[in-house]
């Protein structure tokens, strides 16, 4: 299959596409998989922790390295002009590993960075350069690391290497690839942001610029998405460098020409509060093991309750996500109907009652349909001083889950609550842990690093990591960068020591934060701001955090999708040309081959599947794919109202819904007995 060229300009090629290999190399969802520059060898990592390099042409596994990561691999790449034998790796506790595969496992498993904190989502190689790199992750940063200056680094809170700041969790970066010095970052809040990387530089390097305005010649966001918080994808040049393509979580994907300068005025607040009345009042949980939305087979709801789906075949999980969704609504109920009145004038499902949002992470989506309270109105004096239970809601959007939200009861506004302490608050892993989506049970890969599992000293929360804020004084430019759940973190006695007015503290935070996005604004007058050039729609992206899409060839753009196919789109047009079926779950990963008509595609299945035109004539199903299509618009819909949770949510749910009982029953009882209740 060596002939390329002509074929790519025509649309029967991808409608020739059919599946030609299947490589079971791996035992977990396969998360990155990328070409070596002869299109020879296939580098893949996995949520099983392995490196593997696989020949696709014959399906002979080449090497399978046991990397040292102890968290799902995200991102490898081979780096460039080394034969292949030195590999760059990134995992969902944020260290990467540099790997020579001709040395030893000892020495391999010493070179590594753990630089990042949260997880790293994207390793990126430089054209022809076999010595340096770059990195990105939740904690907002994009680090460049050069191998000549060093093989390691385990220095706590290390800053030495950071090349922008983005303080806002920073998921995907591309490197032009005619013109390498261009950087595009991709972030949690929508928006691409291009980089001359000549203007920056890092600590160690000794001209580290800090501001993450610096170098900045673009910035691109879709007007409907520019007050939202959708994170990018993937992010991707085209091969001429013309072009870029991002993907956004719970939208679409967007062709824009970055030496555009058209951007339409930006949409005001005004459609942006439509937006949120429109939002259904309580969103609905998942549980992290639910995948029943996923794959060829999933229904929207509309379609299961006509055709009367019933329970034969539901899943154990679906059943319990139904049954966590209808506890939550009935706490919700149940907290709005003793709300104070401003609770019920606002619009139902604004505020969910008495709801505290509280940021716990750089990535945390404070989602606006979970209630757009004021800082005031937390401040309430009216409601710190009843002795209510307060909903609680801690969302955030970490690793590749899409959303999570860790509740509690708590007895007294924004301050930790005895009943904090006895539900073990924060105790699953946040800053580690297996961060794809997993499904339990029907999947089982769902505990490889419980809390702790990166061998790091783990706290009374159970947190994975230490605790790192920075307060470095001398280091005015770069602020402290947010750590997940710092309010969790430490001693017991520590705690309610840092306890100085928890409200106070998210004051400052928010007067600093808007401090910034003035000064941002400000100095972000003369770069360019492109418009939409074109939008591929059809798939979904919701359920993981990585889905990538890309270009191939001159003509085509593809994207992988939560139902489980790969899309193709004419990518002049937006037109779409094919559908392959290639998951039972998700599409995560595709990468075409550097020159032969082949492509690469891998997700939740533990597999690569590799797909070449084989077909003799070519094969639309216009009709399916319409179907598909529709069925993924109205589910795309339903995820941006569903919150994926852990297990271990529906465990404190349940401990919650017990307390607050108990609680009642017993002040019944000791009404009037002027007891203190001691915890």
């Amino acid at each position: 299959s060596m002939h390329s060229g002509v074929c790519h300009s025509r649309r029967e090629f991808v409608q020739r596409l059919k599946l030609e290999a299947t490589l079971n190399v791996h035992d977990g969802c396969v998360n990155t998989i990328s070409w070596n520059d002869t299109g020879e060898y296939i580098l893949s990592g996995s949520d099983d922790t392995n490196l593997v390099i696989t020949n696709p042409y014959n399906r002979k596994v080449k090497a399978t390295i046991r990397s040292g990561h102890r968290a799902n691999i995200f991102s490898a790449k081979f780096m460039p002009q080394t034969s292949d034998q030195q590999i760059i790796s990134c995992s969902g506790d944020g260290i990467i590993y540099y790997t020579h595969t001709e040395k030893s496992p000892d020495i391999n498993r010493q070179c590594q960075f753990t630089c990042h904190y949260g997880t790293a989502y994207e390793i990126m190689t430089v054209p022809n350069d076999p010595y340096t790199f770059l990195s990105c992750g939740e904690d907002g940063t994009v680090r460049w690391f050069d191998l000549r200056m060093k093989t390691s680094c385990t220095k706590e809170d290390c800053k030495d290497d950071i090349l922008i700041n983005c303080r806002r969790a920073a998921t995907s970066i591309s490197i032009c690839p005619l013109v390498p010095y261009y950087l595009a970052v991709g972030c949690s809040d929508s928006s691409v942001r291009i980089y001359d990387r000549r203007m920056l530089g890092t600590r160690a390097t000794g001209n580290y610029m800090g501001r993450g305005t610096t170098g900045m010649c673009v910035r691109f966001v879709p007007a409907h998405l520019s007050n939202k918080l959708c994170r990018v994808t993937s992010l991707c040049y085209s091969g001429d460098g013309q072009e870029v393509l991002v993907s956004y979580s719970s939208d679409y994907i967007y062709l824009f020409d970055p030496k555009n300068d058209q951007a339409r005025e930006l949409k005001g607040p005004s459609e942006e509060r439509r937006d949120e009345l429109r939002q259904p009042p309580v969103k609905r949980l998942r549980l992290r093991g639910d995948w029943s939305d996923t794959g060829p087979r999933a229904r929207p709801e509309s379609e299961r309750e006509r055709d009367g789906e019933q329970s034969q075949n539901v899943s154990l999980m679906q059943r319990m996500s139904d049954m966590l969704s209808r506890w939550f609504e009935e706490a919700s109920e149940a907290q709005s109907s003793r709300g104070t009145t401003r609770s019920q004038t606002r619009p139902r499902g604004e505020t969910l009652g008495p709801l505290i949002c509280v940021p716990d992470s750089p990535s945390s989506v404070v989602n606006k349909q979970l209630g757009s309270m004021t800082l005031d109105e937390q401040q309430g004096g009216s409601r710190a001083s009843t002795a209510e239970p307060v909903l609680s809601l801690h969302y955030s959007t970490e690793g590749t889950t899409t959303s999570t939200i860790k509740l509690d009861f708590t007895d007294e506004c924004l301050t930790a609550s005895p009943l904090e302490r006895s539900l073990g608050v924060g105790a699953e892993d946040t800053s580690g842990g297996c961060r794809r989506e997993q499904p339990a049970g029907e999947e089982g890969h769902g505990g490889q690093t419980g809390p702790g599992g990166q061998g790091v000293p783990t706290g009374p929360g159970g947190q994975g990591q230490p605790s790192r804020i920075n307060q470095d004084s001398d280091d005015s430019d770069d602020d402290p960068i947010l750590i997940p759940s710092a309010r969790y973190r430490g001693g017991q006695g520590q705690r309610y020591g840092l306890q100085r007015s928890a409200a106070a503290r998210i004051q400052e935070l928010f007067r600093r934060r808007k401090e910034r996005r003035e000064m941002e604004e400000s100095e972000t007058q003369n770069i360019r701001r492109p418009s939409v050039k074109m939008v591929y729609k059809g798939h979904r992206n919701s359920r993981t955090m990585i889905k990538e899409s890309c270009f191939w060839g001159n003509n085509f753009v593809m994207s992988g999708s939560d139902c489980g196919h790969i899309f193709i789109w004419d990518r002049h047009t937006g037109e779409h040309l094919m559908l392959l079926e290639a998951d039972n779950h998700v599409v995560n990963c595709l990468q075409p081959h550097p020159y032969d008509p082949i492509l690469a595609s891998s997700g939740i299945d533990y597999d690569i599947k590799i797909w070449s035109p084989l077909e003799v004539s070519p094969s639309f199903n216009r009709v399916l794919a319409d179907e598909v299509i529709t069925r993924n618009e109205l589910m795309l819909e339903e995820t941006r109202n569903t919150i994926t949770v852990p297990a271990s949510f529906m465990l404190r749910m349940l401990a919650s819904l017990n307390h607050i009982r108990t609680d009642r029953l017993e002040g019944d009882r000791s009404e009037g007995s002027g007891q203190e209740d001691e915890q």
